[in-house]
């Protein structure tokens, strides 16, 4: 592209046409770096776990509600290739439509310790770490792992998890990967949470920069006990905001997995997925907003955009153009490599995922409240107050 520029722009083009390219050269520079980090860093093989090998394992897994793929996503919780597990049901609700299945999987897997704990503890805002609370509490075993009911763990799903665990870690997780999707919606979703929410967490941890992230979390539980247990999560509304913070100020890291964990999506409509980044930038903002505030450049449309519509002459938009394919063909090749979902759909998912964009990053600064299974959550950071255990039983 240099070499293009170079003879394109010899002489009698506006400086300002100039300054623009190269801005829009600068930001497509950084996001090819963070692909090609990304790239590296997703997949490679590590060594040096300090886990000890077999060590028994406490799956908690909080539960609400039947999914499309619920049975799949909990009977493979059942069938993991580890020595000494016990499972951990989560269900608020004495009345909730997936405990039935759940007492069935348990009965059809005598060989599984597993049991359902029902009725959550209010130690928070956030209802999913309140539904977490008494299942850590019950867990046996030192080394405890959080995991969302609709993760879809392989055979390996523990050892993989153990296997990102260092001298100087104080948390190891997985980001979800989109996989599955029907329909164009849910296609969207899979480019924000692969190539884009997915690369910048593995380009991020490998620079030191690891963000904790609540679908799967490997916890060894004297570490955490030792800081406040499961209660200190309720520090931020965000469970794995807060487990951020709280490794960090122990001089601990957060690790990632060698590769991520699929999440499969099926079916999605538009609104849904507005809805679910929505919630996830506020709390973003809310939590990290230095680190949310450059997320408005993470995206091809608009900074390309802008550009195209601020130089003038062919080989200015044509210099663009250039930027533009190599920014969504690396995406693109991201995926390939790391074995996502990828159809002839998929670029143009990733126009319309940064169509989206700038309108979600403005309304995440324009709102402090988000919207998650049924439940209105304000956001704000607010004053420390006694919180009232709330149990109910089955």
């Amino acid at each position: 592209m240099a070499g293009f520029m170079d003879g394109a722009f010899a002489s009698g083009t506006p400086i300002a046409t100039l300054a623009v390219l190269a801005l829009c050269a600068l930001v497509t520079l950084v996001n090819l770096a963070s692909l090609i980090v990304a790239a590296r860093r997703i997949g490679a093989v590590r060594t040096g776990s300090t886990v000890p090998a077999g060590a028994p394992v406490s799956l908690v897994r909080p539960v609400c509600g039947l999914e499309t793929f619920s049975e799949e996503m909990l009977t493979r919780g059942f069938r993991l290739a580890y020595p000494a597990y016990e499972l951990i049901f989560c269900a608020a609700d004495a009345g909730d439509p997936i405990l039935p299945l759940l007492h069935r999987l348990i009965a059809a897997h005598p060989s599984v310790p597993a049991r359902v704990i029902v009725g959550d503890e209010r130690v928070s805002d956030n209802p999913k770490l309140n539904n977490c609370v008494r299942g850590w509490e019950a867990a046996r075993h030192e080394w405890v792992v959080l995991a969302d009911s609709n993760v879809l763990m392989p055979p390996d799903y523990l050892q993989r998890l153990q296997a990102a665990w260092r001298p100087d870690t104080g948390l190891v997780c997985s980001t979800p990967v989109g996989a599955r999707p029907a329909g164009f919606p849910a296609e969207v979703e899979c480019a924000f949470l692969n190539t884009l929410q997915a690369r910048w967490q593995y380009a991020g941890e490998a620079l030191g920069l690891g963000f904790a992230q609540g679908k799967s979390m490997l916890w060894h539980k004297p570490f955490l006990e030792a800081r406040g247990g499961i209660r200190a999560l309720a520090a931020e509304i965000a469970e794995d905001a807060a487990a951020t913070k709280l490794v960090r100020a122990a001089g601990r890291r957060v690790h990632l997995v060698a590769a991520p964990f699929e999440q499969p999506l099926g079916r999605r409509t538009l609104r849904e997925v507005w809805a679910r980044q929505i919630r996830w930038a506020r709390l973003r903002r809310v939590t990290f907003p230095l680190f949310f505030a450059p997320e408005i450049g993470t995206g091809a449309l608009l900074p390309l955009g802008l550009g195209a519509a601020a130089v003038e002459g062919a080989p200015a938009h044509l210099a663009l153009l250039a930027m533009a394919a190599l920014w969504y063909g690396a995406e693109f090749r991201l995926a390939a490599r790391a074995g996502w979902h990828r159809s002839p759909r998929l670029v143009l998912a990733f126009l319309a995922r940064d169509a989206m964009l700038p309108a979600l990053w403005a309304a995440a600064w324009m709102r402090s409240a988000i919207v998650w299974r049924g439940n209105a959550m304000d956001i704000r950071p607010k004053a420390a107050e006694p919180l009232r255990p709330r149990v109910r039983t089955a």
